[in-house]
């Protein structure tokens, strides 16, 4: 198709990223038949290992990819790079993705005619400097021309902030559900029963409840073990948290994992322990391939699964809600089928990525 438009995905990035880089990097390919190509651009840490890693994974994608190293909280020499690439790639649709990508679209906007769109994944991990993210963020977010939210609760976050309805757009999360379906479990895997989880080793996920949670079932004579994936700053507390609670031998926790569809075989259940998330990619990848869920009721969690149906849900930030819905759902087998299968069927119809892609370049056509 001649004449395509250019979007931008802009996203800062530390490590190797998280949910939203599955979002992005698979843009290109899905946008393949519309009027839009895309390419992804990453800001990163001068030496931060894990943009190698993302540059690979968007090989792996086919997305046309850039990594720019960014220093400072406005780095004057990032936004001369950022402007010569609109330029070159004649783009016309800057598409933000988190607080310093909007604050760059919002200072390029006219010098290169850009078009402003947000994705607005959640605000979830909190430190001494998110205030100012946050107010940062809701500054422009507000000043965007289109903003798609992937949970109910933060397209009403938008709204309560100053974001007209008329540009808000709730199009979730989605999956390839192609790369994810149900495979048979590895061969010479571990007779325990295995609880899985994924995401950033950081409080704000509730790990060190899941683990306790664990250890309450272990001491009840449940034969299991726990495996996590994921890296972050919580890890070496986790740890310490495993070993007191006597579990240690049954926690595994297993760093940065690239075969996630190969990852979730492993698993009998999936858990989703978080305090705080928007729609969690991880909760739809199990749910793709047919692995129970157990989720607590936090974000969009709350609004996008049925209990009992689509998932098991329980309430957030209790050890003990875990420990039952555990429990509940180990011991019940045709729970967890009936969750299998409902659960793959709802992504199936209303969660693929090519139907989220389409519905996302309906928003580009509004600018």
């Amino acid at each position: 198709m001649k004449d395509r438009k250019t979007v931008l995905h802009v996203r800062i990035v530390s490590g190797r990223g998280g949910g939203p880089e599955k979002t992005i990097l698979n843009s290109a390919r899905f946008l393949e038949g519309t009027e839009y190509r895309s390419i992804a651009v990453y800001l990163h840490a001068p030496g931060d290992p894990g943009i190698e890693d993302l540059a690979a994974k968007a090989r792996e994608k086919k997305s046309p990819f850039v990594a720019l190293t960014d220093e400072k909280l406005i780095d004057f020499g990032t936004l001369k790079a950022l402007r010569e690439l609109c330029q070159r790639e004649n783009v016309t649709i800057w598409h933000g993705h988190d607080y310093k990508s909007n604050l760059y679209g919002w200072m390029l906007r006219k010098k290169c005619g850009l078009q402003l769109v947000t994705t607005v994944h959640g605000w979830v991990k909190h430190t001494k400097k998110t205030p100012i993210y946050f107010a940062v963020d809701r500054w422009c977010i507000r000043r965007y021309e289109q903003v798609v939210c992937v949970s109910r609760d933060l397209e009403s976050k938008c709204a309560d902030f100053g974001v007209k309805r008329d540009r808000l757009h709730h199009i979730a999360n989605a999956i390839d559900t192609e790369e994810f379906k149900k495979r048979p479990k590895p061969e010479h895997e571990s007779e325990r029963i295995v609880i899985g989880a994924v995401g950033r080793l950081s409080d704000e996920k509730g790990f060190d409840l899941l683990i306790s949670a664990i250890a309450q079932l272990v001491s009840e004579g449940m034969d299991l073990e726990l495996r996590i994936a994921g890296e972050g700053d919580e890890r070496d507390a986790l740890i310490e948290h495993a070993r007191e609670s006597n579990i240690a031998d049954r926690v595994k926790l297993l760093g940065f994992e690239r075969d996630t569809a190969g990852l979730f075989a492993s698993f009998d259940l999936f858990c989703l322990s978080s305090l705080r998330e928007g729609l969690p990619n991880v909760v739809l990848e199990a749910m793709a391939m047919e692995i129970p869920v157990l989720a607590t009721r936090c974000g969009g969690m709350e609004s996008f699964a049925t209990d009992r149906e689509e998932a098991l849900l329980c309430e957030a930030g209790s050890e003990q809600a875990l420990t039952d819905g555990l429990r509940e759902l180990m011991n019940d087998g045709n729970l967890q089928a009936a969750l299998a299968k409902t659960a793959r069927a709802r992504i199936e119809r209303d969660f693929s990525f090519a139907a989220r892609m389409q519905r996302l370049a309906k928003v580009y056509d509004q600018l």
